[in-house]
């Protein structure tokens, strides 16, 4: 099993860090948080990235995407996260387009994949409840049969980017008690819906999710994506998909905070001496270097478990090895930065709190470390 990049993925990814590097500096991503900007991100970058293919990376070419793999979209997403870019990678590229590209009609594919990878449309998943957590089986929220077609009633939380999304993938329940894996079923529904309430919220680190409210709202019956009541298995694959994804943001992030700790070490004197000649520091940044190379391969071997098409167990281990890692090693870093970069590292004007930030809602998103490392646990009969 290979563990490297192509010469090809590297081009890629080179291309991808010169991109961030020219476009997207720490002052736009001030300028966003303290703009208050309606959408939280550019559209004409994110035109600029459909350009490049990026947006149809994991998309095959007979439905308009550029039809390559994850291990070439790893060197994207971790570009993306060195610089902290909010574009709606994640809740449009990874989440929406894959509950399509997996579950979704044939009618629905040709809709709304080609303009996915062409910048013109924007999806997002909305599956959370207030008291599902983690659990994708948890759905409180209640579809009925009304004619021919739907009404969806209940309540959505933490949808990525809900705000500016043309369509929702929305999870209901169709049949079963809340928690039955059985009888989960995923509706396609545009933004526009009358009765759809799309409220917007910042999180910690300046992005935005939504509370999605479905007030008896009606879909026709070709709103179905997949099986009806066989929503959980489908939404389990989309997730662990976004979730290795986000991993390889949480990578670029993390490398960024270390680059940042090293080069500080490497300028700032006390006591007539640089602080990077200091023992006790020396040892700690050796820490944070193991660490991120353990990661990085586990983040890499998720991204090449599916490039290889390994069963869904096969891929819902590596992703939860992978988040488990990420979400640890991400926080370590961050901390660690903080402390080495001593009072500045306490203030706004400095780019690591971002970082930090990031580190945070990142470590939360599809489930923290803790509760991976007890879905790993699961997984393996324990």
């Amino acid at each position: 099993m290979s563990l490297i990049l192509t010469e090809e993925q590297q081009q890629l990814a080179g291309t991808a860090r010169d991109f961030v590097a020219g476009k997207s500096s720490m002052k736009r991503i001030r300028g966003l948080r303290d703009g208050e900007d309606a959408d939280g991100f550019s559209r004409d970058l994110w035109r600029e990235m459909a350009g490049l293919g990026w947006l149809g990376i994991a998309i095959p070419e007979s439905h308009g995407g550029v039809g390559l793999g994850y291990m070439d979209l790893l060197g994207v997403m971790e570009a993306l996260g060195r610089g902290l870019m909010p574009e709606p990678m994640l809740a449009t590229v990874v989440l929406g387009a894959n509950a399509i590209l997996l579950g979704g009609s044939e009618a629905q594919k040709k809709t709304h994949l080609p303009a996915v990878a062409a910048g013109e449309q924007l999806l997002t998943v909305a599956y959370q409840e207030p008291r599902s957590r983690y659990r994708l089986d948890h759905v409180e929220t209640r579809a009925e049969k009304s004619g021919k077609g739907w009404t969806l009633t209940g309540e959505k939380v933490h949808v990525l980017d809900g705000h500016v999304a043309d369509q929702l993938i929305v999870s209901a329940r169709t049949s079963g008690a809340v928690g039955d894996a059985r009888g989960v079923t995923l509706f396609l529904v545009p933004s526009d819906t009358p009765g759809l309430v799309i409220e917007r919220q910042h999180r910690l680190d300046g992005r935005s999710a939504a509370l999605v409210h479905l007030g008896e709202i009606n879909v026709d019956a070709d709103a179905v994506v997949g099986e009806v009541d066989q929503g959980s298995a489908l939404l389990a694959r989309v997730v662990d998909r976004a979730t290795i994804t986000l991993t390889a943001e949480m990578l670029g992030g993390m490398q960024v905070a270390f680059d940042l700790t090293l080069e500080y070490l490497k300028t700032r004197t006390q006591f007539g001496v640089l602080i990077g000649t200091f023992q006790a520091l020396k040892h700690r940044t050796a820490e944070m270097f193991v660490e991120l190379e353990l990661t990085r391969s586990a983040v890499m071997d998720a991204h090449r478990a599916l490039d290889d098409g390994r069963d869904d167990l096969a891929i819902a281990r590596a992703a939860s090895l992978a988040k488990a890692r990420c979400s640890d090693t991400y926080m370590h870093v961050v901390h660690e930065a903080v402390q080495m970069l001593g009072g500045i590292g306490m203030t706004d004007e400095h780019d690591i709190g971002f970082f930090v930030k990031r580190a945070r809602v990142a470590e939360l998103t599809f489930g923290d470390g803790a509760w991976h490392r007890d879905r790993l646990a699961g997984l393996d009969g324990y």
